[in-house]
This record gives structure tokens, sequence and C-alpha cells, in this order.
């Protein structure tokens, strides 16, 4: 049972990197599969959906909003446009870790850390939750610096 489980998994697995919008980039294998399901969604919401794209995300990124609180917002005002410098949240003044992969290897590594941030991000920057487009968008942005 334990042995079929695996080589499910690695047909997924395999599948995943191979047939997807984001099979250039290094997620782990939780990651991956969280990806994959995003796409999947995506496409049930979009039929015109044609995959992920990183491009986008820096769109999405940098896109400022308008805030009661902060006057104009975007990602940037918190994180910087540099993914791999430190950040400081504009309402509480705490420091931001590196949001780049590149620059902090524990990013992008646990689901429901992403699932969360990228909740609360949304709601704070855009008043509303992200779609499922534009998550994948911008997971590829931030993965690619």
């Amino acid at each position: 049972m334990i042995t079929l489980l695996k080589v499910l998994l690695a047909g997924l697995v395999f599948v995943i990197t191979q047939e997807t919008s984001f099979a250039g980039f290094q997620f782990n294998e939780e990651m991956k599969i969280f990806m994959h399901g995003l796409e999947q969604q995506a496409k049930k919401e979009e039929p015109s959906f044609k995959g992920f794209n990183a491009e986008k995300g820096k769109e999405i990124f940098f896109k400022e909003n308008k805030s009661e609180k902060h006057g104009k917002i975007s990602c940037v005002t918190c994180h910087t446009s540099d993914l791999k410098q430190k950040g400081k949240n504009v309402s509480t003044g705490k420091v931001i870790e590196p949001l780049s992969p590149s620059a902090d290897s524990s990013r992008l590594t646990n689901v429901k850390d992403v699932e969360k941030w990228l909740k609360r991000n949304f709601n704070q920057v855009y008043g509303r939750e992200g779609t499922t487009i534009e998550k994948g968008h911008v997971l590829l942005f931030i993965k690619s610096n």
C-alpha cells in the first residue's frame, strides 16, 4: 500500500512538473501540489486561462491601490522593490525578512503560511482576497526573484 502511494505521488509530481505553467520553477513537493491545485481552479474559473505568468505577478505586486490608512499602497510598500532585501510593515513597523526564496530559503515552502500571507496581504493592499489567478501570478513573480 505504501509503495503504491509512493508510485502514485511520483506520477502526480511528474505530471505536475511536466504539464504546468510553473514547471520551470523549483517548488518543493507541497508547493507543487498547491500550485497545481491553483492552476486547475484557475482553469475552472476562467476557461481561457493559459497559465501563470511572473510578469503579470510583478504588475500585481507593484500596482498601487488607495488605502484610507496609508494613502497609496502596494506590496512594494512593505516588501520593497527588491525582494532580496528586508522590508518593513507600514502598519506595525515590524521588520519583514526578505520575500525572495533566493534570499530566504524558507519562503514559499509551507502552503499554510503561503495561504495565510496571501490572504492577509491582498486584504491589506487591495481590500479584498486575491483571485486564484492573481495568487498564482504573484507566487511565480516572488519565486522568480
